[in-house]
């Protein structure tokens, strides 16, 4: 009794006499839809997000302040956030900085790994209001992912081409999530060596190194056109791997990798 009417005291200093600011929810731009995926699965809602958020459905509905071209700088700042969640590979690094200077806390995310996935929403937690649903989601991806892992390390590798544009061809080399993954599910990168994370390649690269299979980002419709691009040349299976899963370096990224383990095994 004497316990629990101690904690309610404590309770009602502590909202009496904090900050406002430390009993809020801080205020949450996302700079990027990966970015803004991490941040609903860590439990954040954002206060504004960049194009192409589409995940979870209720990120729609709110405001966008980025997209390919840079931010809506004047926005952002007029929306004080107290964090902004920056893309290092495809946000403007002096705009952000300048938002940085006048007062909101910047995490650059640059995700290559699954464990770099794990350790962001890790990172996240002591900002969301349910801390316990970032961790609970970094918990998940981490032991989901070891179970994968697991039952394809005896598989028998097979060489893949990751086609990530049809004209020009651009592809990754093994400083990737998508090479990552690509590797777990018994692939075998044939340009995991390039000294440029994502190349542009040429046909004839292609060709000499002998693909047992392309794998690309997209749905079955795509895969169609690139099965014909590449038929007088090459004919192997096309596997479509969902776009928004494959290419956004989150939570969901164990789902494609799923969709790509199971169709890999069927070579």
């Amino acid at each position: 009794m004497v316990n629990s009417v101690c904690r309610r005291l404590a309770g009602a200093f502590l909202v009496m006499f904090l900050p406002g600011q430390l009993l809020a929810a801080p205020r949450v731009i996302s700079l990027s839809p990966g970015n803004t995926e991490l941040a609903f699965a860590a439990g954040i809602t954002p206060i504004a997000v960049s194009t192409y958020s589409n995940y979870p459905p209720e990120a729609e509905g709110i405001e966008q302040v980025a997209n390919w071209q840079g931010l809506n700088f004047e926005r952002i700042v007029a929306l004080k956030p107290d964090i902004v969640l920056a893309w290092r590979g495809g946000n403007p690094q002096r705009q952000v900085s300048q938002i940085e200077a006048l007062g909101s806390k910047v995490i650059w995310l640059d995700l290559k790994s699954v464990a770099d996935v794990e350790a962001a929403l890790r990172q996240l937690a002591p900002f969301s209001p349910t801390p316990e649903k970032a961790n609970q989601a970094a918990d998940q991806l981490a032991q989901e992912f070891a179970e994968l892992k697991a039952r394809h390390k005896t598989s028998k590798p097979k060489k893949v081409f990751l086609q990530f544009s049809q004209q020009p061809l651009f592809t990754t080399n093994n400083d990737s999530i998508q090479n990552e993954i690509v590797s777990m599910c018994g692939g075998e990168n044939v340009f995991a060596n390039s000294r440029v994370p994502w190349p542009q390649v040429s046909r004839e690269q292609v060709l000499v190194r002998k693909p047992q299979a392309i794998i690309i980002a997209g749905d079955s419709r795509k895969a169609e056109a690139v099965e014909k691009n590449w038929k007088e040349q090459l004919s192997v299976p096309v596997i479509a791997i969902d776009d928004d899963e494959f290419t956004r370096s989150g939570p969901r990224i164990i789902l494609a990798a799923k969709q790509l383990c199971e169709a890999l095994d069927k070579l």
